[in-house]
């Protein structure tokens, strides 16, 4: 007998292999980005980059574009920076452009790295490399226990918005900018469930949408498609 097909909407590019591996388990993935990204190249921000090279700093990371782009200007050099992130991918690429060592601590959303900085007692003073749209709960929470922080925009973010015309099994989300983008012109099926990379995006989707929602185990978005197919495989039947 023919097995069902279940469907899933990605918000965002992943691993050709991992929709491979899906679709023979019978999950289709389609991949439909809903935002874009341009890192920011200027010689203002390349000196400044440089000269924090330099400083012995806590910095602090919150999406895997930042990172990108700050490593852009540290190619060779070596820094002495206390490191905070989000994220498993995340802190993939940081141990990748400094060492293990460089992380001073990590977190599962914005909020709660803001604190495991507080926590730590001896930080004064942060800086944040973000893009454009970053969420306040970090800056607030730092500010709010007097840390200063200075922020270094390193990256844009644009809505890149489609009309969807297929009804999904599941539509992944990474990002609260993914989330708005999704909903500005999209509604969804009453039995579509809806997986969220962390807690800020669970958050931003239930202001659309009171379908069931799942939120990712860790921070990775290999992890969360993983999650969706594993929760297909074993829980889901049509009727």
């Amino acid at each position: 007998m023919q097995q069902n097909k279940f469907t899933i909407l990605s918000t965002r590019p992943l691993p050709e292999a991992l929709i491979e591996k899906a679709a023979e388990k019978n999950i289709l993935i389609d991949v439909i980005s809903f935002i874009e990204t341009t890192q920011i190249i200027s010689e203002e921000l390349k000196e400044k980059i440089t000269s924090l090279s330099n400083q012995s700093l806590t910095t602090v990371f919150t999406s895997m574009n930042a990172v990108q782009v700050v490593g852009r200007y540290l190619v060779g050099k070596k820094t002495n920076w206390k490191v905070f992130c989000i994220g498993s991918s995340t802190k993939k690429i940081i141990t990748e452009i400094f060492s293990e060592k460089n992380i001073a601590g990590t977190a599962e959303s914005a909020s709660d790295l803001a604190d495991e900085i507080i926590n730590q007692k001896n930080i004064s003073s942060v800086v944040f490399f973000c893009g454009d749209k970053r969420r306040d709960e970090l800056p607030e929470k730092l500010k709010h226990h007097n840390i200063s922080i200075k922020e270094i925009e390193v990256y844009k973010t644009f809505e890149a918005s489609h009309k969807i015309e297929k009804n999904y099994d599941a539509i992944l989300f990474y990002s609260p900018s993914a989330v708005n983008s999704f909903f500005s012109i999209n509604k969804v099926g009453n039995e579509t469930v809806l997986f969220a990379i962390g807690k800020t995006t669970s958050s931003e989707i239930e202001k659309f949408s009171s379908n069931k929602i799942i939120k990712a185990d860790e921070p990775s978005k290999e992890l969360l498609a993983e999650q969706a197919i594993k929760y297909f495989e074993t829980n889901l039947t049509h009727n």
